[in-house]
């Protein structure tokens, strides 16, 4: 049998550069790139001059650069990011989370980047920084010094969730619409408030869930519903539970039952989170096709991760009778309830499980969640004291 060799496949990967200083960014040129390591020479460069690759992410990579490269982009960003577009903004805080995730930067760079966002007034890069700070979260989220990241994160997003304020409505009672990235840009910085603990923002999630159970009327503003729905179930009593539970079985619109049921698995009360899971699987109440996402729901929440955990392995049996043959979506279930555990017996007991169970179809999920763990538990171990340190060393951090 004729041996293939594949070096033949490789691709010339065209990579996009561009110069740029405090007042000025050249025009863009490009290189191709045919092997694994290559140096070309890009023109002169001085001390104050920044490089930027992979312009308006038109390459399906990353792009890291030397610390001082990284220290210009950051005060660049600082002093004028108006200089860098905003798909290169939004691309540079992506790939930096992403980098420093993986090891290849230290850990502060990207807080260190997201510093600007304060004078950020476009969506693209807030969306960028809010996706990549979720996962930062989740990784996060049952370590003992949580609140110095959460605070970090706060400071950097209270000035503009303060000018940008709530969706307002007109005399009559409807929703005032605005642009579409403006509705959206304010939508994502309600939720990251609210997400990290800012207090008026929790004061208003409250606010209209109290209005709305006292006069029976919803006046949330539509887009930002399952962000108040699930802060008002985390901050407030079981009453509060039990009136959306209410509302997910008397609502007739399927995209409004789906935020409700979300909501449900926002409480941080266990009995409530075990309950549901409970009725998701053994009952009619929830249908068949949601309960995978109950179960991810619970598990993204800190404080049912260890409980949708539980159930997932208790629970496999009858899981995997019913959507093992979709293999879709049994694999979206071992990847939702396995990505955020980070702790060594959290790994130990996925490997157990994955011994003493029938993987049936999902031994490639499987595989891959083990490798996700791994690099949980490595992140932990190698660069959570580094990426602390940082934050208690920063002014007002």
């Amino acid at each position: 049998m004729a041996k293939i060799s594949y070096s033949i496949f490789q691709w010339h990967i065209p990579l996009t550069l561009a110069v740029g200083n405090s007042t000025h960014l050249s025009p863009e040129a490009i290189i191709w790139v045919s092997n694994k390591t290559e140096t070309h020479k890009v023109g002169p460069m001085d001390d104050e001059t920044w490089l930027l690759g992979n312009i308006n992410q038109m390459g399906y990579f990353r792009v890291n650069y030397d610390l001082h490269n990284w220290r210009l982009l950051i005060e660049q960003l600082m002093n004028n990011h108006a200089i860098i577009s905003i798909g290169n903004r939004a691309g540079l805080i992506d790939d930096v989370f992403n980098l420093a995730r993986a090891g290849f930067l230290p850990q502060n760079v990207p807080l260190q980047i997201i510093g600007y966002l304060p004078q950020e007034k476009e969506f693209l890069p807030w969306h960028a920084a809010s996706r990549a700070l979720y996962q930062l979260d989740k990784l996060l989220d049952r370590t003992e010094d949580y609140s110095l990241f959460s605070d970090y994160v706060l400071k950097q997003v209270a000035p503009k969730y303060h000018k940008l304020g709530w969706p307002t409505t007109s005399p009559d009672g409807s929703f005032m619409q605005a642009a579409y990235q403006a509705e959206e840009l304010q939508r994502e910085v309600i939720m990251l408030a609210c997400s990290f603990g800012n207090k008026h923002c929790h004061r208003q999630a409250v606010s209209l869930i109290s209005d709305w159970i006292s006069s029976n009327k919803n006046r949330i503003p539509p887009n930002v519903r399952d962000i108040v729905y699930c802060t008002g179930v985390s901050l407030m009593d079981e009453d509060v539970w039990e009136f959306i539970w209410m509302k997910f079985h008397s609502s007739t619109a399927i995209s409004e039952k789906k935020v409700l049921l979300e909501a449900l698995t926002c409480s941080d009360n266990s009995f409530l989170l075990n309950r549901l899971l409970n009725l998701s699987l053994t009952s009619d109440l929830v249908p068949d096709q949601d309960v995978i996402d109950v179960i991810i729901d619970v598990g993204r929440n800190p404080h049912g991760r260890h409980l949708a955990w539980r159930y997932f392995r208790e629970k496999w049996d009858v899981l995997n009778a019913r959507y093992g043959e979709a293999l879709f979506m049994i694999s979206k279930l071992i990847s939702g309830v396995t990505e955020f555990l980070n702790t060594e017996a959290e790994l130990s007991e996925l490997k157990d499980f994955i011994q003493n169970s029938s993987g049936g179809g999902a031994v490639a999920a499987f595989a891959r969640a083990v490798e996700i763990v791994e690099a949980n538990v490595k992140w932990h171990r190698l660069y959570e004291r580094q990426f602390y340190q940082w934050l208690r060393k920063t002014p007002n951090g």
